[in-house]
């Protein structure tokens, strides 16, 4: 409008704004900007729930577009106007700086996203919108494009990690305990019968007792 000496209109609205004439004359403007899903806020307080320390975005928008949905979410930190190759920079320093145990994970749905998916200690997806390129170096895809998912991962991840947990030592204590059959069964009868009732028993214990959350996983992952 200004190479045409056209007076206009500023926008106060966040996101990039087209500015429009008719025959030399102002029209008005179009402002076109991302929509944020409806379970991003909601996403960010059970991940944080669930223990994630700290939540960062990356983006290639503007500044002013970044610090808008990082307050309305409640993210930690962001960077904006970066390339894919400022992403990986910027993933490797969050790499060299993590202590201990702690993991890394990203989320991304883009092309350009598909380099710091598979530098990432976690990577993770989404299937229904996401490109092939991220799906493919991905580690996780959530197949809805649902965000608030990704807590329910983690949640369900470390649950199957206490079953393997509990099954070892209850197979190891069984093992030891010097539980046997008390009695000898005949060749035809010993057909599915456990050589160790003690661990026969504890695995049974322990599969009733985690029926419910079996049930639960089935349905999330049905979904």
């Amino acid at each position: 409008m200004k190479h045409l000496n056209i007076p206009y209109q500023d926008c106060h609205q966040t996101g990039t704004i087209i500015h429009m004439a008719i025959d030399g004359i102002y029209a008005g403007h179009i402002v076109i900007s991302d929509i944020i899903k409806p379970h991003s806020k909601a996403a960010i307080a059970e991940l944080k729930k669930a223990g994630v320390e700290k939540c960062v975005m990356l983006t290639g928008d503007a500044k002013k577009v970044a610090d808008q949905v990082t307050s309305s979410l409640g993210i930690d930190e962001v960077y904006s106007e970066l390339l894919p190759a400022d992403k990986v920079d910027k993933v490797e320093e969050f790499l060299r700086v993590k202590l201990g145990r702690a993991k890394l994970a990203f989320v991304g749905d883009g092309i350009n996203d598909a380099p710091v998916l598979s530098r990432a200690d976690i990577g993770i997806a989404m299937g229904a919108m996401g490109s092939d390129a991220a799906i493919e170096v991905a580690d996780i895809v959530l197949m809805d494009d649902d965000p608030i998912k990704i807590a329910k991962a983690i949640k369900i991840s470390r649950k199957c990690l206490r079953i393997v947990y509990q099954n070892i030592v209850m197979a190891l204590a069984a093992r030891h305990s010097g539980v046997k059959r008390p009695i000898r069964l005949p060749v035809q009868q010993m057909k599915g019968v456990p050589d160790n009732w003690g661990l026969f028993l504890c695995r049974r214990l322990q599969w009733g007792g985690h029926l419910l959350f079996r049930c639960k996983c089935w349905l999330f992952c049905s979904v």
